[in-house]
């Protein structure tokens, strides 16, 4: 079987390190010349709008998929013409903007923070006096890792706040004073067999995700998966799913989803039975799912510009590196390193071990 995923970088690169196993090949689709994926598959280089380029994709592969939501929704309806595509369109265009997203929860009773859709300076404002300071300003597509988006304190951050974000759409959410930020990754067959992945806790520094440590027997696991279970119906979703939230007095808020592998399930490679990589390829591609389960004590660490010292990394006992193979640069996701220990203990031990050498690079 070949599969044809649009975007070339490390999920890409990721995936095919899971499907490999299984016998499958792949095909990237990426502008990038220096794709981090092409190693691991046939790299088409070429704009994700370029119907050319996406017609000779949907020729050489049995299914397409895609490795994040800044891919136009109009893409994944164009090569569902021609070659079945999961996540479905629909999944990606609610997925990738914050209106449509957030309009979805509220339609399904998955609690949010306020929000508002804001087309101009004028409805900031407005929104602003109604939900109230503090709020975060947000573009409502393509931002991530704590791009395109504002945090408002007082009266002053709001003037002129539209112009900054570009005077593009956005949407004005209130702030949410949680207690904790955790993620449930989730993957559903085409058959509509659900699994679940632990709640993971989630750190975030300057926006960009640094630390995910997998959950045991958390007491929201059950009312995450409830949340995750509506979205995915309603979706008629299939693969893996990764839905972000605030934990807040005792429940949880939603934040976002992500419709496909999540930099918070990286965990799953060395931590669970069938990580979320082989998980996604097997809903994809119609296999059955694989165990869910945790094998032992896990988390995960992102290596944000640059890769430590991969001799001192490697020397910690139970510490898996993952080099993605990109140029380093700052603010970069180029790399992370799993962990997997006996008990907890060991584990934050461990965690510190890694933290350090990140400190150091």
């Amino acid at each position: 079987m070949k599969i044809g995923v649009i975007g070339g970088g490390q999920l890409g690169r990721m995936l095919a390190l899971a499907g490999t196993p299984l016998g499958m090949n792949f095909a990237f689709l990426d502008p990038a010349p220096d794709a981090c994926a092409q190693a691991l598959g046939e790299h088409i280089r070429a704009d994700y709008g370029d119907q050319d380029h996406l017609r000779q994709l949907a020729d050489e592969v049995d299914l397409v998929t895609f490795e994040f939501e800044s891919v136009p929704a109009e893409t994944v309806a164009f090569l569902s013409q021609f070659v079945p595509v999961y996540p479905c369109a629909e999944s990606l265009r609610i997925a990738r903007d914050r209106w449509f997203e957030k309009s979805m929860f509220k339609e399904l009773s998955i609690p949010t923070p306020a929000f508002a859709d804001i087309q101009s300076q004028a409805d900031l404002d407005a929104a602003a006096a109604s939900i109230g300071l503090p709020a975060v300003l947000k573009t409502r597509t393509l931002g991530y890792d704590g791009k395109g988006q504002k945090v408002l304190r007082a009266a002053s951050d709001v003037v002129d706040a539209f112009a900054e974000l570009g005077s593009v759409p956005c949407l004005l959410e209130g702030f949410v004073p949680f207690s904790g930020e955790v993620s449930l990754v989730a993957v559903r067959g085409r058959d509509g067999e659900t699994r679940f992945y632990p709640l993971v806790h989630n750190t975030h520094d300057s926006g960009i995700l640094s630390l995910s440590v997998a959950s045991s027997d958390h007491p929201l696991q059950a009312l995450a998966e409830d949340y995750a279970s509506r979205v995915l119906n309603k979706l008629n979703y299939v693969g893996v799913l990764a839905f972000e939230f605030f934990e807040v007095d005792g429940g949880l808020k939603a934040n976002e989803i992500a419709p496909r592998v999540h930099n918070s399930g990286h965990w799953t490679i060395e931590g669970a039975e069938c990580s979320q990589f082989e998980n996604h390829l097997r809903a994809v591609a119609g296999l059955p799912l694989g165990s869910t389960a945790k094998v032992g004590e896990s988390a995960m660490l992102n290596f944000i510009g640059e890769v430590p010292d991969v001799r001192k990394v490697m020397a910690i006992d139970d510490c898996h590196l993952h080099h993605y193979g990109k140029a380093f640069k700052v603010g970069r996701k180029v790399g992370h390193a799993t962990l997997r220990c006996a008990d907890r203990a060991t584990l934050d031990a461990k965690i510190a071990a890694v933290q350090a050498l990140i400190a150091q690079a």
